[in-house]
């Protein structure tokens, strides 16, 4: 069993030790994706507040498997749930002053997109482009394979191959 998933079961324990480490070890991921969705430093952070506050209210919804993936689309979820709301009240998330505290969380978070925006741009354009509209343009499979012509069956093999090809070559590179 995996470090976070032994947290996870600690945390259902309301464990807050356990919790401050899931925390420590993934909320650079965290705020890594939503600010490379939202493009919005203050939006990211209330994102990322909210991905924990989801996990500690309700740890059981993981159940097993790869704690930084399903905290990944947690967050992009969240994101992207930020996005359709803006867009639909048509109101403007306020422009955040960066904070000095947030500093070093940001270095962390470029850092992390710098290494994943490297491994994408050495993925084939057949992989790399349906794997940045899904996962950073909120574009369902489906409405990929109407976009491009190509068939459902094969694009949800092209995401999954570049998926593989980027943990393979991230790995050890983005703080998780």
């Amino acid at each position: 069993m995996e470090i976070a998933a032994r947290l996870m079961a600690r945390v259902r324990t309301r464990d807050t030790a356990a919790f401050e480490a899931l925390y420590d070890a993934h909320h650079r991921l965290v705020y890594g994706i939503a600010i490379r969705i939202l493009g919005d430093a203050g939006a990211a952070e209330d994102v990322t507040q909210a991905v924990f506050l989801k996990i500690w209210s309700a740890p059981e919804r993981f159940e097993s498997g790869n704690f930084a993936g399903w905290i990944a689309r947690v967050t992009r979820n969240q994101a992207l749930d930020v996005l359709r709301r803006k867009s639909n009240s048509e109101s403007e998330l306020s422009e955040a002053m960066p904070n000095s505290d947030l500093l070093e969380e940001q270095v962390f978070a470029d850092i992390d997109a710098a290494s994943v925006r490297s491994a994408l741009e050495k993925l084939p354009p057949e992989q790399r482009e349906p794997i940045e509209l899904g996962f950073f343009g909120g574009v369902t499979h489906a409405e990929i394979a109407r976009r491009t012509g190509i068939p459902l069956g094969t694009i949800k093999t092209r995401i999954r191959t570049g998926l593989r090809q980027l943990r393979s070559a991230l790995e050890g590179a983005v703080t998780v």
